[in-house]
């Protein structure tokens, strides 16, 4: 059984800079994709940025050039660098994998349990 777990979430003032990560365990064979996805009160789930097993990166219009995501492919964990956090990135973070684990080699989807990022004026 393959886990995600995220650390890294709080409290910051506008301006301020957090590091997420997250961590993948479990009997895992390859990492295809990582990211991480928000959700503000009232929003959908939103894509922030993915990063594949071979570096590259995509991010959302609206954290380009503010975060920064990066992985550690030998520790099965992905971080997410987040500068001059604005009020409006306030949301639970969720970090994804597409990856293969287990005896049968296939790609599925698994998720964290969400990290709070909450951003004061």
């Amino acid at each position: 059984q393959v886990q995600l777990v995220e650390s890294g979430g709080g409290l910051v003032q506008a301006g301020g800079s957090l590091r997420l990560s997250c961590v993948a365990s479990g009997r895992i064979l390859r990492i295809n994709v990582m990211g991480w996805y928000r959700q503000a009160p009232g929003k959908q789930r939103e894509l922030v940025t993915t990063i594949t097993s071979s570096g590259s990166t995509n991010y959302a219009d609206s954290v380009k050039g503010r975060f920064t995501i990066s992985l550690d492919n030998a520790k099965n964990t992905v971080y997410l660098q987040m500068n001059s956090l604005e009020p409006e990135d306030t949301a639970v973070y969720y970090c994804n994998a597409n990856l293969a684990a287990g005896s049968i080699f296939r790609w599925r989807d698994y998720w964290g349990q969400g990290t709070q990022v909450t951003v004061s004026s």
